[in-house]
């Protein structure tokens, strides 16, 4: 059974989706990191960058046990795993290798600094940072809409892929990022939709905190 080293996060939410959809067995190991625990030495041994989300597979590629931090290279390692939700075909792993990268150095980024800057008290101190990254994070949106515009998915046309999952993950706090998918209707008919599905709704009923 897989171990899932996580927090209530969009991050943590991701691999909690993953694994539901995989339909693989796993128990949540939760990292308060509102209590710092994301520093203690055991989580450090295995995510060595002290961030959630990470994982131990007891049954690893030589089937001895092995860890994985970062969640876009959880998202690969379990679907290279189980053979879900990445393409085999070249042309299809690329397309998700793209949109996974593109939740993870912008579509994920950009809207943390916004949660960051919301709690910003000083409204000198908030006004800039606020508009800097609440405009990005309304740009990526934009682009997510265009992208999904005619396709039921982001990456393939005939299931999601962790590419989804990874961009869900973090779709799923657009309240939070002050953003009202009625402005991007291609998103909302996307995230309607995932969230629908049985596995992906239990991924985030799961307790990871």
């Amino acid at each position: 059974m897989i171990e899932l080293h996580t927090w209530d996060t969009p991050n943590g939410r991701k691999i909690s989706v993953a694994l539901e959809e995989m339909g693989l067995p796993y128990r949540v190991k939760t990292v308060n990191i509102t209590k710092n625990e994301q520093f203690a030495p055991a989580f450090l041994a295995i995510s060595p960058n002290n961030r959630i989300p990470a994982i131990v597979d007891p049954d690893g590629p030589d089937g001895k046990p092995i860890s994985v931090f970062e969640s876009g290279a959880i998202l690969i390692y379990l679907a290279e795993k189980t053979g879900r939700f990445l393409p085999r075909d070249p042309r299809g792993r690329i397309a998700v290798f793209e949109w996974l990268m593109w939740q993870m150095g912008g579509f994920g980024p950009m809207p943390g600094q916004v949660h960051h800057f919301l709690g910003v008290q000083d409204p000198t101190d908030q006004r800039y940072g606020l508009e800097r990254y609440s405009k990005e994070t309304r740009r990526l949106y934009g682009v997510l809409d265009r992208r999904l515009d005619g396709r039921p998915f982001v990456a393939t046309a005939e299931e999601p892929s962790i590419a989804d999952f990874a961009i869900l993950g973090w779709a799923w706090r657009h309240q939070r990022h002050r953003v009202d998918l009625a402005d991007f209707p291609a998103v909302r008919r996307w995230y309607e939709a995932m969230m629908a599905r049985p596995a992906t709704r239990q991924g985030f009923e799961a307790a990871l905190a």
